[in-house]
This record gives structure tokens, C-alpha cells and sequence, in this order.
């Protein structure tokens, strides 16, 4: 019986760190606020990308970074490097910023193919 205590408390201790291992660590924010954001390739010319990040209004700032963070995933997890070239980037002016139904468009293409 006094054995069993231990036990319980390191199986208590184990799914504790399982379900805080399992929360929302993987969320990234960018100037303190969540986005989604989504990347289209084209099958024919997998190098060319469009990034729309929605509820841009939130944070102009943060969705930009939100929409340069899924560019330089998807190329590093395609192409293995981090290298692009943007059309429609998050560097640009806001005034020359696509934005279409609250949501910021991005257009680039990864280098290395």
C-alpha cells in the first residue's frame, strides 16, 4: 500500500506534463495576438505561393509576421532553405498591402528549385 502512493503520484506527475505538453504551445502569436493563416501552392510550380492571413485588422503588424512565418515554413519544409522572393510581401508599404475581405494576401516564391 505505501508503495502505491509513489506510483500514483508519478502517474499524476507524467499526465500532468502530458496535458500541458499538449496545450497551446504550438500557437504561435505575433504582436500579441493568434492568427490563422493558410499557404496555397500551385501543383505545377510548387515554388510559387500565396499566404492569406485572416482578421488582418486585429494587428497589421502581427499578420504580417503571421503570413512571413508560414512562407518560410512551407519553404523550408518544401525546398530546404528559407530563401524567397517576394511579389506581394509583408516588407511592403501598408498603403501597398493586398488586403481583401479583412484578410492580408502575400504572394512570393521559394528559391532553390
Amino acid at each position: 500500500m505505501i508503495g502505491a502512493y509513489p506510483r500514483k503520484l508519478g502517474f499524476a506527475f507524467c499526465a500532468a506534463l502530458f496535458v500541458a505538453g499538449c496545450g497551446d504551445e504550438t500557437t504561435q502569436t505575433f504582436d500579441g495576438m493568434t492568427f490563422r493563416a493558410s499557404l496555397d501552392a500551385d501543383r505545377e510550380a510548387p515554388h510559387d505561393f500565396v499566404v492569406e492571413v485572416r482578421d488582418a485588422g486585429k494587428s497589421l503588424a502581427g499578420a504580417r509576421e503571421a503570413g512571413r512565418y508560414e512562407a518560410v515554413r512551407y519553404c523550408i519544409e518544401t525546398f530546404g532553405n528559407s530563401r524567397m522572393t517576394w511579389l506581394q510581401g509583408p516588407d511592403a508599404d501598408d498603403a501597398d498591402l493586398r488586403i481583401e475581405n479583412g484578410n492580408l494576401i502575400m504572394q512570393g516564391q521559394c528559391a532553390g528549385w
